[in-house]
């Protein structure tokens, strides 16, 4: 039950977060994957100022995880420098706790994640401003959430 997405432009980028947003609760797993550039920080702004988040959110890329307040606590994970790392940072806290997670790079610890989440991937499609923006359910929950999202 995969769903496509095109999106032309960095607001519809924002807007399709923004609607995401609305229908996560804790300790609902969001992992994002893609091309670089694609958007995948834009997408995760996004969906933190939809969860009712003002504090600037940028790239966890040098500390791994930031975490911040809003309508849920939200944590946004970069694991990029997990690499061939064997560093438990505590995943079940993070991912069956009371916050929302969105984690990039997500197959580099594609073991320690929860079962049941949403898989978004993110890449160039037919130009500079076009991307195309795949969600994959695993799980009924997820499952509902892009129905809830494509109508």
């Amino acid at each position: 039950m995969t769903k496509e997405f095109f999106v032309h432009s960095v607001q519809e980028t924002e807007q399709l977060a923004a609607k995401l947003a609305t229908l996560l609760t804790p300790p609902d797993v969001i992992t994002l994957e893609g091309d670089l550039g694609a958007g995948k920080t834009t997408f995760t702004k996004a969906l933190a100022k939809g969860l009712g988040i003002t504090r600037t959110v940028n790239s966890p890329t040098f500390t791994i995880i930031k975490q911040y307040e809003g309508t849920h606590p939200f944590n946004h994970l970069d694991v990029y420098r997990l690499a061939d790392s064997d560093e438990d940072l505590g995943w079940d806290e993070l991912f069956y706790g009371d916050a929302i997670s969105v984690v990039e790079w997500a197959h580099l610890i594609e073991e320690d994640l929860p079962s049941e989440r949403l898989e978004i991937r993110i890449v160039h499609h037919d130009g500079v401003e076009t991307r195309k923006i795949t969600f994959h359910p695993i799980g009924k929950r997820y499952e509902m959430i892009c129905e809830e999202i494509a109508l």
